[in-house]
């Protein structure tokens, strides 16, 4: 190489080395210039820890890319015999293995030298993967061998991102695991990540891999502890790994599986799964195709057009529904019984007077919005849309007409349409409610209601759990859960965000809908939780009590899959014209970040992190979505914001500021001083200071602090 941008493009390639941990002064990690048998000569070559060649690295000068480079790197890598080739500019960084790429494809940096290493040892008992039996004893239903059989497909035709849709009880754990035995036998893989949204799901995946991948052991990844590199399986929530992924090369996992994560996880944090060079592997149990983008919730839209463009796919990799599942006997069919009170069926919005408002449970802000309402109408009453109950206010009589319904209905039974009286299943029962206050009135309202039913008066016939419990003492919902699953009471579960997506309890015979959703996503998420099949009760389908009207909202139909049709509605009420539609929060989709709060131990116990690690979390999410919202970064300017996040992250600061940079790491690296000179002047550092603290931690822009 030659001139002065390709001297600055190499030294930015060694500091991108030494950001994986490469030593380039030992005489053996790295050699510079290498003269090859023909007689030319390799800018880089690295080496394992005997100094035996492992790849070609080929530079070149920032205004060009590196792309150009890969018929040159290829050569050079066939005279040495080495499988793989780095391409580089200093802003960019691209890999190729010559045995399975065609082309070089951009990665987020150097793969580590330990990395690289165990790539090499894999390749010594590379097979055909078509060649590996899959474990009967994993997996043994016909679907799950065939959507191991399409996924080695893909992988061995070089595809790097598979997406399977296999619906709730039909085991995508299970497929996954044997999938993941699989690649490690024929040597495709070295270590995974399967990456989940709540501690107890990744409880739960731990004891799938313990149970069945007893050769390939497997950890929790816990905050503040970072990664046991001993361990060939990482299972982390996504708040944990946005703390600790930067420390690792790209190449330390060869498979990122993700289990039903959050919706932001293919689009506000996608940053975090590409920053892996491994096969990409979405697991999901909620309609993802195109068609779902005509959805009556923005948001699902967003998540099927940010999954699906994560994974370049125009539908998934392999589809399992739920109505085929219900038809081959693996799940078990539901019946829906609709019941509405007058208030939740009138569909112009129904009138509410002044006295049936449960003013003391409402906050001063909400209070002064309903008295600026009444007063704006001058009179006693106003008009509410139904599907927004229990958000701001509730009406007692409505839940108690719930609760009665509910029971009625297991005594009396109910008459469908065909003119057949059914009658639903005693059993455990959850309830999905809206609010915090609506699950303890609900569980309180059951719990009285079925009295009767309690060997003891101290006894719960009825509990509730949600996701935020608020500041001071409260019951603990890991040990609530596991009373539920594993003990006879209480038999009525009521929940806000705890059991609507992965929760596994297959003796659960009813669901009861006391909370409306547009999405469908979580809307058949929920619906899910009653599809496991349990022979031990007997159990040969469920019934969801729809006292929302969600169900009729998407279309959900159980003469499809139960062959036949129950609906009773509560009659005599005649919709009244609205005098105002007063229209509240609608917006009930799971919080991820409250959710995660939760931290659930072996015993089922919850366990609060302490304060500083909390909050790091929460500040590390917002950097995250910070930084990603910052797309003109270069490489130098990204290693700076890689070690301004890591400092945010782990002290308990308030805020960042310019004197930051005079302590560790950055003196090492100039201090403030070159601070200021990567990030283009006094100025820009300042404006980067200020739009960074606005959204870590709320600061306003005169609040920053001057370097003194």
């Amino acid at each position: 190489m030659s001139g002065t941008t390709e001297a600055f493009a190499r030294v930015k390639i060694d500091a991108l080395l030494k950001d994986a941990s490469w030593n380039l002064t030992d005489g053996s990690s790295v050699l510079f210039e290498h003269t090859l048998p023909d007689g030319t000569q390799a800018d880089y070559v690295l080496c394992d820890r005997q100094g035996r060649p492992m790849a070609i690295l080929e530079a070149k000068r920032a205004s060009t890319d590196p792309i150009t480079a890969q018929d040159q790197g290829c050569h050079y890598a066939e005279q040495l015999n080495v499988p793989f080739v780095f391409l580089s500019n200093g802003e960019e960084v691209r890999f190729l293995d010559r045995e399975t790429d065609a082309h070089a494809r951009p990665i987020a940096g150097f793969y580590a030298q330990d990395d690289l290493e165990r790539h090499i040892a894999a390749r010594q008992t590379r097979r055909d993967l078509a060649t590996i039996a899959i474990d009967r004893q994993i997996v043994n239903r016909d679907y799950q061998i065939e959507c191991i059989e399409a996924l080695s497909a893909e992988v061995s035709r070089g595809r790097r991102k598979l997406l399977v849709e296999m619906a709730t009880g039909t085991g995508k754990t299970r497929t996954a695991t044997a999938f993941i035995k699989r690649l490690f036998e024929a040597g495709r893989i070295t270590r995974v990540l399967f990456l989940v949204d709540r501690i107890a799901l990744a409880r739960q995946a731990e004891d799938a891999f313990t149970d069945h991948l007893r050769d390939y052991p497997c950890h929790v990844l816990r905050p503040g502890r970072g990664f046991d590199r001993a361990k060939r399986i990482t299972i982390a929530t996504l708040q944990t790994l946005i703390a600790d992924y930067r420390n690792l090369s790209p190449g330390y996992f060869d498979l990122v599986i993700t289990d039903e994560c959050h919706r932001s996880i293919y689009g506000q944090w996608s940053g975090v799964l590409r920053h892996f060079d491994g096969v990409q592997l979405g697991l999901t149990a909620t309609p993802c195709t195109a068609e779902a983008d005509h959805s009556p919730d923005p948001e699902d839209s967003q998540f099927v057009r940010d999954t699906l463009r994560f994974f370049e796919l125009t539908e998934p990799t392999y589809r399992y529904t739920l109505r085929t599942a219900i038809h081959a006997g693996h799940l078990v069919p539901y019946r829906i019984y609709r019941a509405m009170t007058v208030k939740t069926a009138a569909e112009g919005g129904f009138p509410v007077s002044r006295n049936e408002l449960d003013w003391s449970a409402m906050d001063e802000q909400t209070r002064t919005e309903f008295e600026k309402q009444f007063a704006s109408l001058g009179q006693d009453t106003i008009t509410v849309d139904p599907r927004t109950l229990e958000r701001r206010f509730t009406i007692p009589e409505r839940n108690r007409a719930l609760v009665r319904e509910f029971r009625d209905a297991h005594e009396k039974g109910f008459m469908g349409r065909d003119g057949i009286r059914r009658w639903p299943t005693w059993g455990k029962t959850i309830v999905f409610a809206v609010t915090k206050r609506h699950a303890e009135t609900l569980a309180e309202m059951f719990d009285a209601h079925f009295a009767d039913k309690k060997p003891h008066p101290a006894t719960r016939y009825a509990d509730f759990v949600v996701s935020d419990v608020g500041g001071g003492p409260a019951p603990d919902p890991g040990a609530i859960i596991k009373r539920f699953k594993e003990e006879e009471f209480p038999q009525i579960l009521v929940s806000v965000n705890m059991l609507d997506t992965g929760f596994d309890c297959p003796e659960v015979v009813n669901l009861v809908m006391a909370r409306f959703t547009r999405s469908t996503i979580l809307y058949r998420q929920m619906r899910g939780r009653g599809t496991r099949k349990a022979p031990h009760i007997d159990k040969t389908g469920f019934t969801i009590f729809d006292f929302v009207g969600v169900t009729d909202f998407h279309g959900d139909d159980d003469a499809a899959v139960s062959g036949s049709h129950i609906h009773e509605t509560q009659p005599g009420y005649t919709p009244g014209e609205p005098h105002q539609l007063l229209t509240l929060d609608v917006n009930d989709h799971i919080d991820p970040m409250s959710r995660d709060w939760l931290t659930l131990d072996e015993s089922g116990r919850i366990v609060r992190p302490p304060e500083h690690e909390a909050r790091a979390a929460a500040i590390g999410m917002k950097f995250e979505a910070w930084r990603s919202e910052h797309k003109g970064f270069n490489t130098e300017q990204m290693r700076w914001v890689g070690l301004i996040g890591s400092r945010v992250k782990t002290d308990m600061m308030d805020a960042f500021g310019e004197w930051d940079f005079d302590g560790h790491p950055f003196t090492a690296l100039g201090g403030y001083d070159q601070a200021r000179r990567v990030f283009g002047g006094e100025q820009s550092l300042e404006r980067l200071i200020t739009e960074l603290n606005a959204a870590v931690f709320g600061k306003p822009d005169d609040s920053r602090m001057e370097k003194g």
